[in-house]
């Protein structure tokens, strides 16, 4: 059976450090944007990623791209 795939959302995180707990391990948090256009490059998401972790006040720990996709038989 053969499938296709469809890219039909994507959306960025971007997970900062936000202290450490009492033993020492980072706290993490992150915060999504949704509605990132589903043809836009990798390099070009990273880029507008790191731009906004520089309006951040906590230390940026890493950037993922989340992308969903409809599959179908084909």
């Amino acid at each position: 059976m053969a499938l296709s795939k469809e890219t039909i959302g994507s959306r960025l995180v971007l997970v900062v450090q936000t202290g450490t707990d009492g033993d020492g391990k980072p706290i993490l948090r992150s915060t999504s944007f949704s509605r990132v256009d589903t043809t836009a490059l990798d390099e070009n998401v990273h880029a507008v990623a790191l731009a906004m972790a520089e309006l951040q006040e906590h230390t940026l720990v890493a950037v993922r791209r989340v992308d969903d996709h409809k599959l179908s038989d084909v």
